[in-house]
């Protein structure tokens, strides 16, 4: 690992620590050198408070230096006016030695006008350095740009003999630390989606309780509006998302999305998209789950098995015929993580 790569690698860890708290914005991380040692180190804490390389140049001590030293940062400097000025324009600005880019932005307001204004300024800018690991840091934000539509994560728990309930009523099925692990899942992502059968059979509040981070939106898919308003998804603790067929409209923090069900899975896409939904979690039961699998509408699976449980009866667990890209075993429970084969 060369110099450049290694300081890309820290921005990489520094925008690591702000996962799940800056939607609608991706995560950015960034490190300034001088003569071989880190002066300023920063991160994009939350939307509409400073991006990271403001951080970094904020935590310089001796700011003589700057005309000399090199910024790093995981993804392109902003180009455009948003809840705060262009960083390519305080780069330029301060007339730094060089600057390096982990990814290209290909947010259209961005997309090579950052490196440009660089470059224009006559600041030697090289791009593409971890550029795999930086795309794969803002997975959600990509997809979301790219495809228009959040970024998809199947999840599920299962019985060793592959059921996801005794007899059609809800079983525990993960042990404590694979819970722990699901609550963290839910701070890192943006939203979380369960059908009519889930909400009802379980009655989920679908919030973060045993790990540290912020709840995120919930979707209830509800045609028939028939989960009851004294439902916990109903509560106040987070922003919640009803997608049904009866109603449009929003009360306090409940915002009802109509839709038909020709083209539900694409309304739905749209739908989220115009939320500006980055990411979401299929916490939804079999049937919903099989709806993104049989439409291979999916950019990851997380799949938690108890091999000690068997269930003998109850509904069938879905089936993806891969393999996983990992599997991590946490006691009695494994945890697969699947992609799709694209």
């Amino acid at each position: 690992m060369n110099n450049d790569e290694l300081y890309i690698k820290r921005c990489i860890e520094l925008a690591q620590k702000a996962l799940g708290k800056t939607y609608p914005n991706p995560l950015v991380g960034s490190v300034i050198i001088h003569n071989g040692k880190i002066i300023g180190e920063g991160y994009h804490h939350k939307a509409g408070e400073n991006h990271a390389e403001i951080n970094a140049i904020n935590s310089v001590e001796n700011k003589d230096l700057i005309p000399e030293s090199t910024i790093y940062v995981s993804l392109e400097p902003c180009a455009h006016y948003g809840k705060t000025p262009p960083c390519a324009l305080k780069i330029k600005e301060l007339g730094f030695r060089k600057v390096v880019i982990g990814a290209m932005d290909s947010h259209d307001k961005v997309n090579g006008k950052g490196k440009k204004i660089i470059q224009d300024a006559g600041i030697e800018a090289v791009s593409g350095i971890l550029e795999r690991e930086c795309i794969e840091l803002n997975k959600r934000f990509f997809t979301y740009h790219e495809k228009k539509r959040p970024y998809i994560i199947l999840k599920w728990a299962e019985s060793g003999d592959g059921f996801l309930d005794k007899d059609f009523k809800p079983t525990a099925i993960s042990n404590s630390l694979v819970n722990q692990f699901v609550h963290q899942l839910r701070a890192d992502e943006h939203a979380i989606l369960v059908g009519t059968q889930t909400a009802l059979n379980d009655n989920p509040s679908l919030t973060v309780r045993n790990a540290e981070g912020v709840n995120p939106v919930r979707i209830l898919i509800d045609f028939d509006l028939k989960v009851p308003r004294n439902f916990r998804i109903y509560n106040n603790e987070a922003p919640t998302l009803v997608i049904n067929s009866k109603k449009e409209g929003t009360e306090n923090n409940i915002k009802f999305i109509k839709t038909g069900k020709e083209n539900f899975l694409q309304d739905l896409m749209n739908a989220l998209y115009k939320e500006q939904i980055q990411s979401v979690i299929i916490e939804g039961g079999s049937y919903t789950l099989l709806q993104f699998i049989n439409e291979g509408l999916w950019d990851e699976a997380i799949v938690i098995r108890n091999e000690e449980l068997k269930m003998e009866n109850g509904t069938k667990a879905p089936k993806l015929d891969l393999k996983p890209r990992e599997v991590k075993t946490v006691r009695d429970n494994t945890i697969s993580f699947y992609r799709p084969n694209i």
